[in-house]
């Protein structure tokens, strides 16, 4: 289902995918970040971000077939990809938000964070590749997009897609951290790559806050980003006020400039009791002629994940 800029979205709620509690050290809470990959014979695995008793994250992996409105689930596998060592910048969890097919490899890009001192995170981005049993391997102990002129705190969020003979990515970028807490303004920006290996940071805020037609928003982040039939960019993401919910943007340029359209983006029905207060970091994506979304509730995965299914436009 193709959509153009004037068109409203209303998903209907199909259920929860993963509740968090695998009964394991290594995934003791959350199912966050619920990032797809879609195969050519139309298989979908969904990859997504645990914590362990030390609240570090690391990659689990499940299959889900989908059918209409109807779901199964797999086997679900991890860990996939854990932290990094004792002061890399993904020492103390790692997330992956985007995948992408280069010939015959598979990238992983995700974040790398570190508990901060007098911060409470510092977030860059890292680049792994998949190996043939699943499990991932860094293909650079350094972030490949880190701290910069542009971006001088922490960023992450990754999305990549290759488009017009090179690769571009969407990110999530503190413009500062306040004097304490979550005080911050946190933005999205981009970068190109001709290789999806080497990344070039570009100037500007191409998805600035509400400002005065939001005023508690100080954060957009987590990019879902498809392209159309008719070329316009479509762009989901988490805002968060100080709850989590959905924004939506299109873009006519490219991706260099987005139109924001938050109030096109609803829910059908009524929310379970784990999707209560919040619906956060969609991953939007097309099978069989249907489009739907992976998206976090309360907690930002706390609560797991669920899936949605974008119904014909009114």
């Amino acid at each position: 289902m193709v959509m153009g800029n004037e068109s409203k979205q209303v998903w209907r709620r199909l259920g929860r995918v993963v509740e968090p509690g695998g009964g394991s050290d290594w995934w003791v809470s959350h199912a966050s970040y619920p990032t797809v990959l879609v195969g050519a014979d139309e298989s979908v695995s969904i990859f997504y971000s645990v914590r362990d008793a030390d609240n570090k994250s690391s990659l689990a992996r499940v299959d889900i077939f989908i059918d209409g409105d109807r779901f199964e689930t797999g086997e679900i596998r991890g860990p996939l990809f854990r932290p990094g060592p004792r002061g890399a910048f993904d020492a103390d969890g790692v997330t992956v938000t985007s995948l992408i097919r280069r010939g015959e490899r598979l990238f992983a890009y995700y974040l790398g964070w570190t508990i901060g001192v007098h911060v409470p995170f510092t977030n860059f981005i890292g680049l792994a590749e998949m190996l043939e049993d699943g499990t991932l391997e860094r293909l650079n102990p350094a972030p490949v997009v880190g701290r910069s002129r542009e971006n001088p705190f922490t960023l992450g969020y990754p999305w990549v897609m290759e488009m017009a003979g090179e690769y571009r990515m969407w990110f999530g970028s503190h413009l500062f951290w306040g004097g304490s807490g979550l005080e911050m303004n946190h933005v999205i920006k981009q970068a190109r790559s001709l290789d999806g290996v080497e990344w070039e940071q570009m100037p500007g805020v191409v998805l600035p806050l509400a400002g005065q037609l939001d005023p508690s928003e100080f954060a957009v982040s987590r990019p879902s980003v498809l392209q159309e039939a008719n070329g316009i960019l479509s762009m989901w993401y988490a805002r968060r006020n100080p709850n989590y919910c959905l924004g939506h943007a299109v873009s006519v340029n490219g991706g260099k400039s987005w139109q924001r359209m938050d109030d096109r983006v609803k829910m059908e029905g009524q929310p379970d009791p784990w999707e209560r207060t919040e619906i956060t970091y969609p991953c939007v994506f097309d099978l069989k002629g249907n489009r739907y979304m992976l998206y976090n509730g309360d907690g930002y995965g706390r609560t797991g994940f669920g899936l949605a299914r974008l119904q014909t436009s009114p």
